[in-house]
């Protein structure tokens, strides 16, 4: 039997960051914020690796991660493109953002046929979340049985801007609920959300959030796709040109149908991640911290 897979969604071409984040060296050997997962992940005893990105990427990136990674991982690549939609709808004019979270891992459909964890290209997660949803998926599990990784809100913000994160409602260790929170501000250990960018919502620093990283069966990848016509159909008339399928909102419709459950593998860890260009800087110190406490080699992978 074929192990976990890990997808890996880097086909954004960091708008905020100003730049191919996805590349972008954080330490002195020059590794990416990407290396360190895909060793963090390789240590909790993943082997298959789905590279989600766009052809107009797909040189660069190749040539800077994919063909180094298949000395240790059975690598392939799905492409994000606009044109990928359902038979009879087409990109409205003057579209360039992509369709969202929801839409890339679904471009994984027939490609990946196994259960599969999902992250960000750019986010730093740790080593144990890695351990905790190799572990999840790993085991035995009916097709409506989910995992994600949840991090306190206070581990997961920056000094240099706003945040989207996923803001959730937990029982007895299950997702109850997840609302998107598309502008988070830091407010000292706690944080505050908008939506209109002037009322500002208080939210706990102990929070659980969203970063993206959920594990999956193979069914979410035909949910994804049932499910991204009505998307579009309520969505286009109102917002064609930035409206985006959001991986979280086909979760939460299947926990309201109770269709499927998902299970919250609680995680300590800090995240780190490059939304602006201000952020480089803090990745890099916290990069080199860990390799002085000996969490990482100076060199990966010898």
């Amino acid at each position: 039997m074929k192990g976990p897979t890990l997808v890996i969604m880097a086909a954004g071409m960091g708008s905020r960051f100003g730049g191919l984040k996805q590349i972008t060296a954080v330490d002195a050997q020059g590794h990416a914020i990407i290396d360190f997962s895909m060793f963090d992940a390789y240590r909790a005893g993943f082997r298959s690796i789905v590279f989600i990105i766009k052809h107009e990427i797909a040189d660069s990136f190749k040539a800077a991660v994919g063909s180094r990674m298949e000395k240790y991982f059975d690598v392939k690549y799905v492409y994000q493109q606009l044109d990928v939609l359902p038979e009879g709808y087409s990109v409205p004019e003057g579209r360039e953002k992509p369709w969202g979270t929801g839409h890339a891992v679904m471009c994984c459909r027939g490609v990946v046929n196994e259960p599969f964890a999902v992250i960000n290209a750019d986010d730093f997660y740790g080593a144990g979340a890695y351990k905790a949803m190799y572990d999840f998926l790993g085991a035995p599990h009916e097709a409506g049985e989910y995992a994600m990784v949840g991090y306190k809100l206070r581990n997961t913000v920056t000094e240099n801007g706003s945040v989207a994160r996923g803001v959730c409602d937990i029982e007895n260790g299950y997702l109850a609920d997840i609302t998107e929170r598309t502008h988070i501000e830091k407010r000292g250990d706690d944080a505050a959300y908008t939506e209109d960018g002037e009322t500002f919502v208080p939210l706990s620093g102990d929070a659980t959030v969203s970063m993206n990283f959920w594990g999956f069966s193979p069914m979410m990848l035909d949910e994804l796709y049932a499910r991204f016509p009505k998307f579009l159909d309520e969505n286009l008339p109102k917002n064609p040109l930035k409206c985006e399928y959001f991986l979280p909102f086909v979760a939460n419709e299947q926990l309201e149908e109770k269709k499927a459950t998902v299970r919250i593998l609680e995680c300590n860890e800090t995240w780190y991640g490059m939304t602006y260009r201000e952020d480089l800087d803090s990745v890099k110190k916290a990069i080199a911290d860990m390799k002085a406490r000996g969490i990482y080699p100076e060199k990966l992978w010898d």
